[in-house]
């Protein structure tokens, strides 16, 4: 053994390199000098999924073909629950009318307030939180705006309206997102009193005016006829036909000069094949949508073209999509939901993007109550703000979105929300009473808990494995 000066001037024993013995070592484990440590392990995990790095369509259709075997089965199960539902109403319908045009576009108008109440309950699923108050929020936010627009009370405009109603239940996401952040008070507890509270809002609202709790959005008004036609409005069907074009193509393009950029800079793109064939199946499912809505549906007289809240909803998923998947603020929201303390130690401001997160849930969800009063033509105290945070919640959780945080999609929303608008429908069709639609949406969404359960299950067996 020989000695070799030390860091501190003293002396060290040097090992002697002629041994096959290691070293001596106080702590950790012992590495023989025969192990090649840049080698990797056979069993080693990726550091990225091949889904991403695939460079041909084989390639990327086995990596998805391997995801789905770990566990992660991403939206093939509400899909497959889609095709399933769809399948058995239009078999077993009066006259097999589910696939009827008109009750397609019905189901539409239906699905709509589950959609985007459930983007807006994505933001908190998101967090590993929930907000129990949408429900009754954005009926608040619906009958603000029908209350400002009563020509014989305050006879707003349309737009001020509307702008009033988002903003207001923005600010009370923004006071839910402060309690449960600033004081650290259970996202549960606080948005259940929040639901409590928006009911108690709603009745006092209601109750503003000569309309015995009653505003209506029937009228010769422009700004009652704006509001009825978030939902019952629709357009010509050749604007149906110009709007699919310019949509379908923006993104098209978009989608396409993404990818090759990034090709160009040196970074992994999907193949241009996959590209290809997501834009036809995009531009498949627009022009089916638009056939569809050009159809006449009405039994006597005309009654076509594409409904606005088709519109409306495809701006919201637009907007927020491109907010949680290209936008730092959407990363920072993965982060959080995926591991908070991490995401703190980053140098994210948990607290301040939880606040924001409990604002868009708000703003989202009023947005789904002016579709609600729409749909109804007006407001009254029957609103079921319970219910429907339920079918939001089941909509982003029947879609894919996780339940314990940092995985989901606003698409999974948009998804969910017509698994449940399907199954609200064909039960409506089929004469089934409320408690059979309660039954069986709560069966559907016990069904989506156990895959993700199952899903994360099979993940972390994977992973263990490897």
């Amino acid at each position: 053994m020989a000695w070799a000066p030390g860091p501190t001037g003293g002396a060290v024993p040097e090992h002697d390199l002629t041994s096959k013995a290691p070293p001596a070592v106080a702590d950790g484990p012992v590495i023989s000098p025969d192990v090649d440590l840049t080698a990797a392990s056979e069993g080693a995990a990726p550091l990225v999924p091949a889904a991403i790095v695939a460079q041909t369509l084989p390639e990327y259709f086995r990596a998805q073909v391997t995801r789905v075997k770990s566990g992660d089965s991403g939206v093939l199960p509400v899909l497959l629950g889609l095709i399933a539902i769809i399948i058995v109403f239009q078999a077993i319908s009066p006259h097999h009318i589910f696939l009827s045009a008109g009750n397609i576009v019905n189901l539409f108008q239906q699905s709509a307030v589950f959609m985007v109440l459930g983007m807006a309950e994505v933001f908190a699923l998101l967090l590993g939180e929930i907000d129990l108050s949408i429900g009754y929020g954005g009926a608040v936010g619906g009958v603000i705006a029908v209350q400002l627009v009563q020509p014989v009370t305050s006879n707003w405009p349309w737009w001020a309206a509307i702008i009033t109603a988002v903003l207001a239940m923005a600010v009370v996401g923004a006071l839910w997102g402060t309690l449960i952040t600033r004081l650290r008070l259970p996202s549960f507890i606080v948005t259940l009193a929040g639901l409590l509270i928006m009911n108690g809002v709603l009745l006092i609202i209601l109750s503003i005016g000569p309309f015995s709790g009653y505003p209506s959005l029937t009228g010769r008004s422009v700004n009652l006829r704006v509001l009825y036609d978030l939902m019952w409005g629709r357009v010509t069907p050749l604007v149906g036909w110009i709007a699919m074009a310019v949509i379908v193509g923006l993104l098209s393009l978009s989608m396409f000069l993404r990818d090759e950029r990034r090709r160009r800079s040196g970074l992994v793109a999907p193949p241009r094949s996959l590209t290809v064939i997501k834009i036809v199946l995009m531009a498949a499912i627009g022009v089916g949508v638009v056939l569809i809505c050009n159809v006449n549906r009405a039994a006597f007289g005309v009654l076509e073209g594409v409904p606005w809240v088709i519109f409306i909803v495809l701006g919201v998923f637009g907007a927020w999509s491109v907010l949680l998947q290209r936008m730092r603020f959407g990363r920072y929201i993965y982060a959080i939901g995926g591991n908070a303390e991490a995401a703190r130690r980053a140098g994210v401001n948990v607290a301040a993007i939880r606040t924001w997160a409990f604002t868009l849930c708000g703003f989202t969800a009023a947005i789904a109550g002016l579709l609600y009063a729409s749909l109804l033509g007006g407001m009254s105290n029957n609103v079921n703000g319970g219910q429907l945070v339920l079918y939001a919640v089941a909509a982003a959780v029947v879609g894919g979105t996780s339940l314990l945080g940092g995985r989901g999609r606003m698409s999974h929303a948009v998804l969910g929300g017509l698994v449940i608008g399907g199954i609200y429908n064909g039960m409506y069709l089929l004469g089934l009473s409320a408690q059979w639609q309660f039954i069986v949406t709560g069966l559907v969404l016990l069904g989506a808990v156990t895959v993700d359960a199952l899903s994360r299950r099979g993940t972390t067996s994977s992973i263990g494995r490897t």
